[in-house]
């Protein structure tokens, strides 16, 4: 399996501290989130059923037109590579590695593109997937440039497939609105905005033929009923994705400007991680994990991902830490 975030079990043993002393900052998903409502007894006791509401409150948050609820996106980005032939698909490096994986498991052929290059690499790919913004660089490609790229695709029979996972903070740069167009597909994830990771669930939208086949693919329960009844409640709470969003905003850049201050400028991020592409890299992701601080190590290129700490408490440990390696370089 490949390596991710959050593996914060495996790195109390490899250092010797118990798991409750850690500040775990692997993970782009949001350190807090809800009140949760009550689930109701029937959400426990009877199979799922899709007219159920979810659907619905899921059609107005993500402003789509037709999608499919599935067990985390990472179930989409393991099915969808099953329903094409042999293509020829490009991606961003580094990005979320799951994507390319998952292409190369059935067969297909994957290509790393340069972020600059995709316009004139367009023609040699039958399918272009991006994560926007992108994990973990934070890139972000504009709806414009998106749209244009998948009507040259579509033209031909080909996708545009977009990961939307880290964008609820900034809607405005969705193509949910357009994901009814054949050859378009977004990706949205529940858990990273609303803080809800263990909940596994996410969001395929798409024109109504392919999700029906993704459909027949998954089978029937791809969601628990808890895990809808919930949803369900926090997708309908506008007031509520208004302060999160307002809250992650401000401790995105927050945490940009604590990385700059202490000599680690962010390479790029959004809110709810930022990215630092440096050599020194690996020494402070280890300096950090002998004081109880997980952070995400990427090889190619050297970086580290940091996500945002939960409390005060977190962020004062976290600076510390940063003033104490910076003393140690010195």
């Amino acid at each position: 399996m490949l390596e991710h975030g959050g593996r914060l079990r495996a790195a109390a043993q490899r250092q010797g501290i118990p798991l409750g002393d850690w500040l775990d900052l692997s993970t782009g998903i949001a350190p807090y989130g809800w009140t949760l409502p009550p689930v109701p007894a029937s959400a426990w006791t009877r199979l799922p059923e899709a007219d159920d509401g979810l659907e619905a409150a899921a059609r107005d948050y993500y402003d789509a037109v037709s999608l499919l609820p599935v067990a985390g996106s990472q179930a989409a980005i393991q099915a969808l590579p099953r329903l094409r032939e042999r293509s020829r698909v490009g991606l961003l490096a580094p990005a979320y590695a799951e994507h390319a994986a998952a292409w190369e498991r059935e067969g297909h052929e994957s290509l790393q593109l340069d972020g600059d290059a995709i316009d004139r690499q367009l023609e040699a790919l039958d399918v272009l997937l991006l994560v926007n913004p992108n994990n973990p660089t934070g890139r972000r490609f504009a709806p414009e440039q998106l749209l244009a790229w998948h009507g040259r695709l579509a033209a031909r029979g080909g996708w545009l497939l977009v990961d939307e996972a880290f964008i609820d903070c900034t809607p405005q740069h969705s193509l949910a609105a357009h994901c009814d167009r054949p050859g378009l597909i977004v990706l949205r994830s529940f858990g990273k905005f609303f803080g809800l990771a263990g909940i596994r669930l996410g969001f395929v939208l798409a024109a109504p033929a392919l999700l029906e086949r993704l459909a027949e693919l998954l089978g029937p329960w791809a969601v628990n009923g808890p895990a809808r009844a919930l949803a369900r409640v926090l997708l309908q709470d506008p007031l509520g994705q208004r302060e999160q969003r307002r809250r992650l905003r401000a401790d995105g850049r927050r945490l940009a400007e604590l990385l700059s201050a202490r000599g680690w400028p962010p390479s790029g991020g959004c809110a709810l991680f930022q990215w630092c592409a440096d050599p020194r890299a690996p020494a402070l992701h280890e300096f950090l994990a002998a004081r109880g601080i997980l952070t995400r190590l990427f090889q190619q290129p050297l970086s580290l991902r940091f996500g945002l700490p939960p409390d005060e408490a977190g962020w004062g440990r976290l600076e510390r830490a940063l003033q104490a390696f910076e003393e140690h370089s010195a």
